[in-house]
């Protein structure tokens, strides 16, 4: 009997033992914020009144088995889609109709053994049972008609169920936080009568505009995103007071959808890449959110549009390279199953993308741009020129575009806002206004003192040069309009369908490139572009749209036309590289070190009838040219390490890189 006790005793010590051990590792074993994260995994499938078996597969076997496939900082799973049921067992809102057991809890509970971050992701603005069971809650159009999926961000919606939610999330399962879908994009004008008095009393407007041709159209349309912006506040304060470890982001806040100063206390700044054409998406969005002075992050797709058929490796090795040469942290988007598990035949795919990620991480993560070239993304502009709320289409084409042709000229470029040029605008050498139809007085103002002070302007398109004429030295003859232009550079010639504008030179112009109406009478040839002296500075004007076009109707000699513009401005860059347009440059500091970051962006990746490819021919030699104040310690190729050709003289290092497969860092130890 003593025997019997003596052992039952050992074995109870044990088993506290090693009950210590776990607790103690799981508490030292501390989760990355999310600001601080790298790589991610997104599942979410957007539970519906299908889902009567949710967590029938779930195991805690499937969890370890993705986590030690991939090692992720965090995973985002499921808990409230766009439908507005919940895919765990609510207890304050609407949950799906069957559970066999809660998936979330099993999530939670593996994730924080292996010291991984939980986030949930849950749409906010959009949630159709919400406004099912409580219509009042719906915005209303014109008509006074209620929309079935879209809740007022004035109404009692965040208070009733999106913070009681919030706050669940955390008291029972202790989240990470939450990824907010369906906000700044999925919410729209609310007509409602408590709405529009609101803004009568606000604004002193005592008639609401019906259309955008209506006075106080825009006016109204700010009071709507203001209404938003309050929203969000709203709900990220009152879960921060609650826990102020509780990390939110809004998605897509902060980026092209919503590009202004980040003036909510969001934990960090994320979206979700379109899955068609998703390397030029990845091209503007990543340079946006860099610039926020927010951790972030971009997520995309792991399946392509139209059939949804699996992206291939490399196809998402490349967008994530597009991502992580901003400075980003990655993420990947996996369907759950309609129970809330997840396939683990996909986690091989992420887990190739995430070792490709992981050994560049050293070099790349939150990495500081060398300022370049700024590229304007006004704010003002914006919000004046598209037709929703904050999501824009082909509104910002003309942007997209002009930025397609400097990077495939090989140009290093930063996308800027108005309130990111308040300080110290002159560290940009060379900013670039791209065909918008408005500028706030005091910021062209701004960019004119710039330019006196030796700063160099480049302004694009007929509506945005008519705002600066007096500067560019010029006189408009008739108005622009739409028309095929015959441009010419350089000996040779392409055609371009877009709006352009017939100037005639005033004072001290230097005329570049020529628009040809008619290719059998040379008298008929007007300016393409100009370039003026202006003060210790350069403004220069183009006269024809060029972004718009270029995306449609790619020509050769209209990217070759804006590149030769560019180097007359902006003659001696920090880093040039030569060798093939299909390379992406990007110039920051990280960790003590230079790094030109190289992205091979040859395929098909912007063909919309290809929806999956496998293969990226590889580029190269490739040669770099850097300028250095003095000769560098050591210059290396990252990760691939190859044997590279190496010359420093007069503050020039130059160096040969004999191939690019897909996305190599040039790494110089100054």
């Amino acid at each position: 009997m003593y025997k019997k006790k003596i052992l039952f005793l050992m074995a109870f010590i044990s088993v506290l033992l090693t009950s210590f051990i776990v607790y103690t590792d799981n508490k030292n074993t501390e989760r990355l914020k999310r600001a601080d994260s790298f790589l991610g995994i997104h599942f979410d499938f957007h539970a519906g009144p299908d889902c009567n078996e949710i967590g029938k597969n779930v195991t805690r076997e499937m969890v370890e088995s993705l986590l030690n496939q991939v090692k992720p900082d965090y995973i985002q799973i499921d808990c409230k889609g766009h439908r507005g049921l919940t895919s765990y067992p609510t207890k304050v809102g609407n949950p799906a109709p069957g559970f066999i057991q809660d998936p979330l809890k099993i999530f939670r509970e593996v994730t924080a053994e292996h010291g991984v971050a939980l986030y949930c992701h849950y749409s906010g603005v959009l949630d159709a049972e919400a406004v099912k069971q409580h219509p009042e809650w719906a915005i209303q159009d014109l008509n006074g008609k209620a929309n079935g999926g879209v809740t007022s961000v004035f109404g009692p919606y965040v208070d009733k169920l999106l913070i009681p939610q919030f706050k669940e999330l955390n008291d029972i399962y202790a989240v990470d936080g939450v990824w907010v879908d369906g906000e700044c994009w999925g919410t729209e004008r609310d007509f409602q009568p408590m709405v529009t008095e609101k803004f009568k009393t606000i604004t002193g407007i005592q008639t609401i505009p019906k259309t955008e041709k209506d006075t106080g159209w825009y006016e109204y349309s700010q009071f709507c995103r203001d209404g938003f912006r309050q929203y969000v506040a709203h709900y990220v304060d009152e879960l921060h007071a609650y826990n102020p470890d509780f990390q939110i982001a809004s998605n897509w806040a902060y980026s092209s959808f919503m590009p202004e100063a980040v003036n909510i206390n969001v934990d960090f700044l994320s979206g979700d890449i379109v899955p068609a054409n998703s390397v030029n998406s990845a091209r503007l969005e990543s340079r946006i959110l860099a610039k926020q002075g927010k951790g972030w992050d971009l997520m995309s797709w792991s399946f392509s549009e139209g059939g949804q058929s699996p992206k291939s490796v490399v196809q998402l090795q490349l967008e994530a390279s597009l991502v992580l040469a901003q400075g980003g942290g990655f993420q990947i988007y996996f369907k759950q199953n309609r129970d809330a598990s997840v396939n683990l035949s996909e986690m091989p795919l992420m887990a190739d993308v995430a070792r490709f990620c992981r050994a560049r991480q050293e070099f790349c993560h939150k990495a500081v741009s060398v300022p370049q070239i700024g590229l304007i993304l006004s704010t003002d502009a914006y919000y004046r020129k598209i037709k929703g709320l904050f999501s824009a289409g082909r509104e910002i084409n003309s942007l997209r575009g002009i930025l397609q042709i400097l990077l495939e000229s090989q140009h290093v470029v930063d996308v800027v806002m108005e309130h990111q040029l308040n300080e110290n605008i002159n560290r940009y050498p060379l900013l670039i206004y791209p065909e918008w139809e408005y500028i706030n007085p005091d910021f062209r103002k701004k960019l004119i003192e710039y330019v006196g002070e030796g700063g160099n302007l480049l302004v694009i398109g007929p509506a945005s040069v008519n705002l600066f004429g007096q500067e560019l030295g010029i006189q408009f003859i008739d108005s622009a309009s739409e028309k095929v232009n015959h441009l010419e550079y350089n000996g040779q010639w392409a055609s371009v369908r877009s709006i352009s504008q017939r100037i005639k030179p005033v004072e001290n112009v230097i005329n570049f490139g020529k628009l040809i109406n008619n290719r059998r009478n040379s008298e008929t040839e007007d300016i393409a572009g100009s370039i003026r002296k202006l003060g210790k500075g350069n403004i220069a004007g183009v006269y024809l749209n060029l972004g718009d076009s270029y995306l449609n109707a790619k020509v050769t000699v209209a990217r070759d036309f804006l590149d030769g513009l560019v180097n007359k401005l902006f003659a001696d860059p920090m880093v040039c590289v030569r060798g093939s347009n299909d390379v992406d440059v990007t110039l920051n500091r990280s960790k003590g070190i230079l790094a030109v970051n190289l992205v091979n962006t040859a395929g098909p990746h912007a063909n919309r009838n290809v929806y999956v490819y496998d293969n990226i021919p590889p580029v190269g030699p490739i040669q770099v040219d850097v300028r250095l104040s003095k000769k560098p310690k050591k210059v290396s190729i990252e990760p691939s390490g190859q044997k590279l050709i190496v010359d420093y003289e007069n503050r020039l290092l130059k160096v040969t890189i004999p191939r690019i497969e897909l996305y190599e860092i040039l790494v110089i130890e100054e």
